[in-house]
């Protein structure tokens, strides 16, 4: 009996330092690849879920995790407190009406257009939008439509086809079913990697149709709180394992690539 209790005090004094007193953050993430995408049958992947698990091992005050949630929904599900922040995250993105906290995260993104590779087509091709069918993902914002992303709006004024994936949108074009498809660089270059042979069939354009800085959003009165949520955005961003993260998927600091 006295070897069972011991074996069971050794158990518990080896738990991970997160189960003995963190606090859990709940962090909302939704289909938005590279950041976060759910294969079929499989668990989420994706930067959101390794910058996580980065966050557990550079602290042991908060455990975070990863409460999925859709594009569409995001906001209600922030407001109601279904999560408590955010990341790679921008206020611009239809945040208007729910109330937040933004914090920045000095990363940067863009958002191309991506069309097929045809004789006599240059980036001209791209200067007018409005007689192209565009492939384009559910529940996102773009530039070039105002960044309004109703999906009705999108049909009628755009001839929008509407998907839940960059990939079926690249495939789109590839097959001739639609003209234009927009998708994150840091995507793009994923795809060029695994697909070489089909990403020189396709023609990208050099003027994106966004770029920006990515933010965190935080939920008023939610954990960690602001204060400390920048102080655990400063370690995040000082860790070098971070920039490995983020040069594996194709992204760099801000800081970096201001310098270019």
């Amino acid at each position: 009996m006295r070897a069972l209790l011991a074996v069971v005090v050794c158990a518990c004094l080896a738990l991970p330092s997160w189960l003995e007193a963190s606090q859990e953050v709940r962090v909302g993430g939704y289909d938005f690849p590279p950041y976060l995408f759910r294969p079929e049958r499989n668990e989420p992947q994706g930067l959101t879920v390794e910058v996580l698990e980065l966050l557990n091992r550079l602290q042991g005050e908060y455990h975070f995790v990863l409460v999925p949630t859709a594009a569409g929904r995001r906001y209600r599900d922030l407001a109601a407190g279904r999560f408590d922040l955010m990341l790679f995250e921008s206020s611009r993105w239809g945040w208007q009406d729910t109330p937040h906290i933004t914090l920045e995260l000095p990363v940067w993104e863009a958002e191309v257009y991506v069309a097929l590779r045809v004789p006599g087509r240059g980036q001209d091709y791209f200067a007018d939008l409005s007689d192209k069918r565009m492939a384009l993902h559910r529940g996102f914002h773009y530039g070039f439509a105002g960044f309004n992303a109703d999906p009705d709006i999108l049909r009628s004024h755009f001839d929008a086809q509407m998907t839940y994936s960059h990939d079926s949108n690249l495939r789109m074009l590839l097959l001739r079913r639609a003209d234009v498809a927009v998708v994150t660089r840091s995507y793009l270059q994923l795809f060029a990697e695994r697909n070489p042979g089909d990403m020189e069939r396709l023609l990208v354009a050099t003027h994106p149709d966004q770029r920006y800085r990515h933010q965190v959003l935080l939920r008023p009165g939610g954990l960690p709180g602001e204060a400390r949520t920048r102080v655990l955005l400063g370690q995040l961003v000082a860790e070098p394992a971070f920039a490995k993260l983020l040069h594996r998927y194709h992204l760099q600091l801000a800081s970096k690539v201001d310098k270019e």
